[in-house]
């Protein structure tokens, strides 16, 4: 790999560092003690210890940052190759297959939905990434127009039960909000970010899906959409760096799961666009989790 070697490098340096603070100590704490009497000389030492001190020390975190940052591209750089390769590998696989040999026309149509997937998944992909980089690029607050959040709650639900293959009954939805529930922005955004928060709970689902979707009143006049499943979990010291780019939980389920941890993190950015916030709640590993997307409900719908 070709980041392992950074790795080595960057560890090479963390130890360079931890020895030169270790030495500086040394000989700090020996000249003290040995020129206790000069107390200009020892206040003057005292500031300069500190002051190298701090520079390793602060070397030291920018390099284990460093080192976590290569080592997150890279993670990303491979999910990203891998989430284009295989559907690209899967469609000249059935085209092949259909120049090569005779097929009955049952075959041919199974063939061409089996592309027609491999495509969608394509285009996600592609989009995620394109989102990402206008979510990075660009912070600003959108006013956009009125939407509908109960019928975008319910698009994206009919979307993914399709994608997902699911039923209604694992995929659940129920709405606690009567009338309508109006937010002001890009229906666009909001869509991709509910769309992103149930595909993570499907995929994050511990063997059989049981997600439930629902649409209920917040305080201070908001509105929230609340994801939950009773999948793998989330353990506390996570819960805030599951919004970072390219960041994914370590561990073996975790890891089987695919994606290029870009899918919370637009979720936030859209929510911050929007005036709102998402947050994550979790009881740990193997207690499921629910992730609820607030954003403030538009004037007539107070």
């Amino acid at each position: 790999m070709v980041w392992s070697g950074h790795s080595k490098s960057s560890a090479w340096f963390i130890a360079l560092g931890a020895v030169v603070v270790a030495a500086a100590i040394a000989l700090n704490v020996g000249w003290i003690l040995l020129n206790w009497r000069t107390g200009l000389l020892l206040i003057l030492g005292v500031l300069f210890f500190g002051l190298i001190i701090t520079g390793a020390v602060l070397n030291t975190i920018f390099l284990v940052r460093e080192v976590r940052r290569n080592e997150q591209h890279n993670a990303f750089i491979n999910a990203v190759t891998h989430e284009l390769k295989t559907p690209v590998a899967s469609i000249r696989l059935y085209l092949e297959t259909m120049q090569a040999r005779e097929l009955e026309e049952s075959r041919q149509r199974e063939f061409r939905q089996v592309m027609i997937e491999d495509c969608d998944r394509l285009l996600h992909t592609i989009d995620q990434v394109l989102r990402a980089g206008q979510s990075g690029s660009s912070n600003r607050r959108i006013r956009g127009s009125a939407v509908d959040l109960a019928e975008t709650v319910r698009e994206c639900l009919d979307l993914a039960r399709t994608r997902h293959r699911l039923s209604p009954e694992s995929l659940k939805y129920r709405q606690a909000v009567e009338g309508s529930a109006i937010v002001m922005g890009d229906v666009h955004e909001l869509r991709t970010a509910i769309t992103n928060l149930v595909d993570n709970a499907v995929k994050y689902s511990a063997g059989t899906v049981d997600v439930l979707v629902e649409l209920v009143h917040g305080e201070d006049r908001t509105l929230q959409v609340r994801v939950a499943d009773h999948g793998i979990g989330i353990e506390p010291v996570e819960l805030r760096r599951i919004f970072r780019r390219f960041y994914r939980i370590p561990g073996a389920v975790a890891g089987r799961v695919k994606g290029m941890g870009l899918g919370l993190y637009i979720v936030n950015s859209v929510a911050k666009r929007h005036g709102g916030r998402v947050f994550a709640e979790s009881g740990g590993h193997g207690q499921g989790s629910t992730f609820t997307l607030q954003l403030p409900a538009a004037p007539e719908a107070s």
